[in-house]
């Protein structure tokens, strides 16, 4: 199969969603956790979360446009400056995403979805108790991308709560920890290790 550029335009809208939505690969899937300053606690699965920097340890999501109907998580993290990143798990990965759905942003997705909330060290978000690998973050920036609308939201972790069981020799291990990933707009996998390399060195690397 092969789409250019021209037949890639064509296609109805939730084609093409479904097709860019996958070309990257399985992305990691994540519940992103707020709270307004109203009090009404918000969820919602994201796979768009990456790796920004480790010192200071930093990560970035992409906040689709705001409308009165989405856009409530962006929202509240700059109400607050306040907010969690929590692993998927199989086990309530149905759950989680049902978070994507249209609620209005007095219902509580947590409530919703028959999530829990938790809140640890007086930290001003809530966690999901559910889940063994939280991030707490504090709101540090956020960049326009002005081609599409979406906004790069970069944060600060704070928190780094995981299961022992997630360490394996030193090493988080994502299958230990059962996390879960992201293809598309709604196919879940779950990971399983291939194997574990060493830092490449160009005087070490090995006859393949």
């Amino acid at each position: 199969m092969h789409y250019d550029k021209k037949s890639i335009d064509q296609l109805d809208r939730v084609t093409r969603l479904k097709l860019i939505n996958s070309v990257t690969g399985i992305k990691p899937g994540n519940l992103v956790g707020t709270v307004s300053e109203s009090g009404h606690a918000n969820l919602a699965v994201f796979s768009s979360i990456v790796h920004l920097g480790s010192n200071p340890s930093l990560l970035g999501f992409i906040s689709r446009p705001q409308t009165e109907e989405v856009g409530h998580t962006f929202r509240n993290i700059r109400q607050t400056g306040f907010y969690t990143i929590n692993h998927i798990h199989p086990e309530f990965a149905k759950k989680a995403h049902y978070t994507s759905a249209k609620f209005p942003s007095d219902v509580s997705e947590f409530d919703a979805c028959e999530l829990s909330e938790l809140y640890v060290d007086n930290f001003k978000a809530p966690f999901v108790k559910e889940s063994v690998f939280k991030m707490g973050l504090l709101f540090k920036e956020a960049i326009d991308i002005k081609l599409n609308g979406t906004v790069l939201v970069i944060g600060e972790i704070e928190n780094l709560i995981i299961s022992d069981k997630a360490f394996v020799n030193g090493d988080i291990d994502l299958e230990e920890s059962e996390g879960v990933g992201i293809s598309g707009l709604n196919t879940y996998y779950s990971l399983k290790k291939i194997d574990s390399y060493p830092y490449a060195r160009l005087n070490e690397i090995p006859k393949f």
